[in-house]
């Protein structure tokens, strides 16, 4: 397919990452986080070689976004645990998120780098841009150490997410990485049984 590139240095292959997004490469891209106090640049290259989190939601200084980034916060360490990065990720510039951080109580709890994707391009290329709005709906993608896609979740904005599940996607994405024929069945948290698909009724997917 033809590549293209846009002016924030993000680079795709053109229709490469329509629905479904899972299997699919997370493309590169160059952006401002604000992160441990400061404004610094991020290439999503930066992250491979470790699992990565995407956290899409509207915008700052809203009212179920805070209750959002305060729980993945406080699951923050459980996540790094699984040696994994989480990106936040909104429309508002890197000032908004330092004005957010500085006057929340909610947000000064968040050790993780906070994305600024004012120009919708990380929003457009994992679908999760509302143009009209100019906002993001919330999506939460799970990105494996070669840079592929694994689970890719996306909710109406007035439905707030749970970190706690979000962590044992990522756990049992994890598990099913360093465990070669093994699968996680429903509600499946780390040292619980697992399947092996095709070995009788109950393990086949």
């Amino acid at each position: 397919m033809k590549g293209c590139c846009n002016n924030t240095g993000l680079c795709c292959q053109t229709g490469s990452l329509l629905t479904p997004f899972v299997g699919k490469i997370l493309p590169d891209g160059t952006f401002k986080v604000y992160h441990a106090g400061k404004d610094k640049t991020v290439s999503l290259r930066e992250f491979l070689g470790k699992w990565l989190v995407l956290f899409f939601y509207p915008a700052d200084f809203t009212f179920v976004c805070p209750t959002e980034l305060e729980d993945l916060a406080e699951h923050y360490t459980e996540i790094q645990k699984v040696s994994a990065e989480v990106l936040s990720v909104s429309t508002d510039t890197v000032y908004v998120h330092k004005a957010w951080h500085d006057t929340s109580k909610a947000i000064r709890k968040v050790r993780f780098p906070m994305l600024a994707d004012p120009a919708g391009a990380l929003c457009r290329i994992l679908g999760t841009y509302i143009e009209d709005e100019g906002l993001s709906l919330r999506a939460s993608v799970i990105v494996d150490p070669d840079g592929v896609i694994k689970a890719y979740e996306l909710h109406d904005n007035s439905i707030g997410r749970s970190a706690a599940e979000l962590l044992r996607k990522l756990q049992a994405a994890k598990f099913v990485r360093e465990h070669g024929g093994e699968v996680c069945p429903a509600n499946w948290k780390p040292g619980a049984k697992t399947l092996k698909p095709g070995m009788d009724l109950v393990g086949k997917i």
